[in-house]
């Protein structure tokens, strides 16, 4: 059996045999050992600072805030460090190059900013310096009396800054800016466990460019530790994880208890491998050739589910995109093919054997779920997850490190697969789309270029609940990426 099999390549082979994990061009992270997971290494680490400079004085004045504008801007930065739980705000006053170069200093370099106009000409007097330190940084203004500055962000995005606009009497908006500035430095932090072959667009892929674009270390598994860490695995650990599996499911179609155990243990070897490596996320293109073992896709979910982007099919691309979104976010997104355009009704098709249960974050409810077995491979267990039926949804992949794909849907169906009928991928979602004509013509956007002709590279998609638009267009700002709507 090849290490470096596809599914494809998987299903054709007559028999299956048990394989070392891969090697590659990554340098291996070094082995430790743990018996339980731990934080990721983003996590881990100490709170990301964000310097909130407030541009100008305010005052009782035109084309001013009054100090309690400003004043309720201060007490909501208080309230999101709360509420985001990881963000540390360095907050003060500027009105010219050196006040902001004294603040900046403060907080420290490479520190994003968060500017807050207190003047009409505010944030003219300091962006400057901002730029020149070639920091991220976000502009949150009143309308009216916030003053004209607003004007100024698109000739200064067209220059090369990275700078996304908040224009808005809601104070919140405050909150929701930081939860996208500390989207940078998480990045710097995070580092992703993978195992090839690797899928998607090349630079996706590279370490080199992968590091030198968004910071993250892509760490590769050791040759046979996944071999080594499954073999001692506890017998009373998986024999929990497997009977928390059947007991929250809502029926039990095909597999045997002793399919949803191997696979329990394999769930608990990629617990260990992320914390051993203190990994923020996951991305593995050997596990169709684990199935023997004990199927991943129980594992891949659980990792989803609390917090860890977990991507099969070795698309890197993928989980660098579920990354992204994890930080900015706090939520998993289901990874699936795309199964298909039905122009009848005008949906778009999502599919695969790996969906997370918890959709809007950690602490959310459970989708509720069927354990089935994988419909290709006629064995093992895998969840067949039913997607709440009129939910919005947004569609998204980050491509070639530059460029992030999206377009929104409505699910209308969630189909059961009958037992017996094998068809495609077990979890589904059928989303009603603006146009299904425009998305066929435009799949992709024409940002794919030659990696259009990849199969996976094309072929996958990462949906969300809710329609996160303007998030991706201010993640595409604060980064320096293009946004491309496929629809």
């Amino acid at each position: 059996m090849c290490t470096h099999c596809t599914r494809r390549d998987f299903l054709a082979a007559s028999t299956v045999s048990g394989i070392a994990l891969a090697t590659g061009h990554l340098a291996a992270a070094a082995a430790a050992s743990s018996s339980a997971p731990a934080a990721s290494a983003a996590a881990a680490d100490s709170k990301v600072r964000i310097c909130a400079l407030i541009a100008g004085k305010p005052g009782e004045r035109s084309w001013a805030p009054a100090e309690a504008e400003i004043t309720a801007a201060r007490d909501r930065l208080a309230q999101a460090e709360k509420n985001l739980g990881n963000v540390e705000f360095v907050v003060g006053q500027a009105n010219n190059a050196e006040e902001t170069v004294q603040l900046l200093d403060k907080a420290g370099p490479d520190v994003p900013v968060l500017v807050i106009s207190a003047d009409i000409f505010g944030p003219t007097k300091v962006m400057p310096t901002i730029f020149d330190q070639r920091r991220p940084a976000a502009l949150f203004q009143l309308p009216v009396v916030g003053g004209h500055d607003w004007c100024l962000v698109k000739p200064w995005r067209e220059e090369g800054h990275r700078i996304t606009l908040f224009n808005s009497t809601d104070y919140n908006e405050l909150e929701r800016a930081a939860a996208l500035l500390r989207v940078v430095p998480l990045l710097r932090r995070s580092r992703v466990l993978v195992s090839p072959p690797f899928k998607g667009t090349p630079e996706s892929y590279a370490p080199d460019k992968v590091k030198e674009r968004l910071g993250v270390e892509l760490v590769q598994i050791p040759d046979g530790r996944y071999d080594e860490v499954m073999a001692n695995v506890d017998a009373a650990a998986a024999e929990a994880e497997a009977k928390t599996w059947l007991d929250e499911a809502e029926s039990i179609v095909e597999p045997a208890r002793e399919d949803v155990l191997k696979a329990a243990r394999a769930s608990l070897t990629l617990d260990q491998l992320i914390a051993e490596n203190r990994a923020d996320g996951l991305c593995v293109g050997t596990c169709m050739g684990w199935l023997n073992r004990g199927f991943p896709c129980l594992g891949f979910s659980r990792l989803n589910d609390r917090g860890i982007p977990a991507a099969c099919d070795g698309d890197t691309d993928c989980v660098l995109t579920m990354l992204m979104f994890q930080h900015a976010l706090n939520r998993a997104g289901f990874l699936g093919n795309a199964a298909g355009v039905d122009t009848s009704k005008n949906a778009f098709h999502l599919s695969h054997c790996s969906a997370p249960l918890r959709m809007e974050g950690p602490e959310s409810p459970r989708s509720p779920y069927l354990l089935r077995r994988h419909a290709e491979v006629r064995g093992g267990a895998v969840t067949e997850v039913h997607y709440r039926i009129g939910q919005k949804v947004t569609f998204t992949k980050l491509v070639h490190l530059d460029t992030l794909l999206m377009f929104t849907g409505k699910i209308i169906e969630v189909p059961e697969v009958p037992k017996g009928q094998e068809r495609g991928c077990r979890t589904e979602i059928v989303a009603e789309v603006n146009d299904a004509e425009k998305l066929l013509d435009n799949w992709g956007g024409g940002a794919l270029g030659a990696s259009a002709k990849d199969y996976y590279a094309s072929l996958h998609r990462v949906a969300y609940y809710g329609d996160h638009t303007r998030t991706i267009r201010h993640l595409a700002h604060l980064t320096g990426m293009k946004v491309v709507e496929e629809v």
